[in-house]
């Protein structure tokens, strides 16, 4: 909706002035409104609501989970010498652990340890199960793992260990490959001792 106001002023003669002194001249003839903003301020201001709390909750409620679901461990990391697999680098020593996978307890590569890091890949590209990332992850690693494995000893190395992340970990942004050599894989209980040649 439009509203146009035309307010004439008489010079005293009855005749009107022909420019007003607040009046001001459009290129389209039409009148432009003018605004002005008030001198003081409104001699009562509103009053705000009083039902505000004044005191924080004491309680809290008692339905919240206790604990970390069991596939978050390998996101956060542990006290000591464990850490997630995602963090090692190549060249670090470590022990594994069959009830927490994704798991990885550092050693010192003088000490007696399950396995070493040959190389840390990044896996690029879009997965959509946990079998593509596997076989994704074991492409990453193999070329690595079979040249480390051939400068190593006979009988110092009998397998590998390819750490990679689920689904859900990959679509979280963890994206590293850890690809180890192991002396003894599965229930083989070998140790390395020294660092791998």
């Amino acid at each position: 909706m439009v509203v146009a106001v035309v307010l004439m002023v008489s010079g005293g003669d009855g005749t009107p002035d022909k420019s007003p002194p607040e009046s001001s001249k459009s290129s389209s003839g039409s009148p432009e409104p003018s605004f002005s903003l008030p001198t003081e301020l409104p001699s009562k201001l509103p009053t705000l609501p009083t039902k505000f709390p004044t005191e924080l909750p004491t309680e809290f409620p008692s339905d919240l989970p206790s604990e970390f679901p069991s596939d978050l461990e390998s996101l956060i990391p542990l006290a000591g010498d464990e850490v997630p697999y995602y963090m090692l680098r190549t060249g670090d020593c470590f022990d594994t652990d069959d009830a927490r996978p994704g798991q990885a307890a550092k050693r010192s590569c003088g000490d007696p340890h399950d396995a070493e890091v040959v190389k840390v890949a990044e896996l690029e590209g879009r997965y959509a199960t946990d079998a593509a990332l596997k076989k994704a992850a074991s492409a990453l690693c193999r070329p690595a793992l079979e040249r480390e494995a051939a400068d190593q000893p006979a009988g110092t190395v009998s397998g590998s260990l390819v750490q990679y992340p689920d689904t859900a970990g990959y679509r979280l942004g963890i994206d590293n490959v850890a690809c180890s050599l192991a002396a003894g894989v599965g229930s083989d209980t070998r140790k390395l001792t020294t660092p791998l040649a």
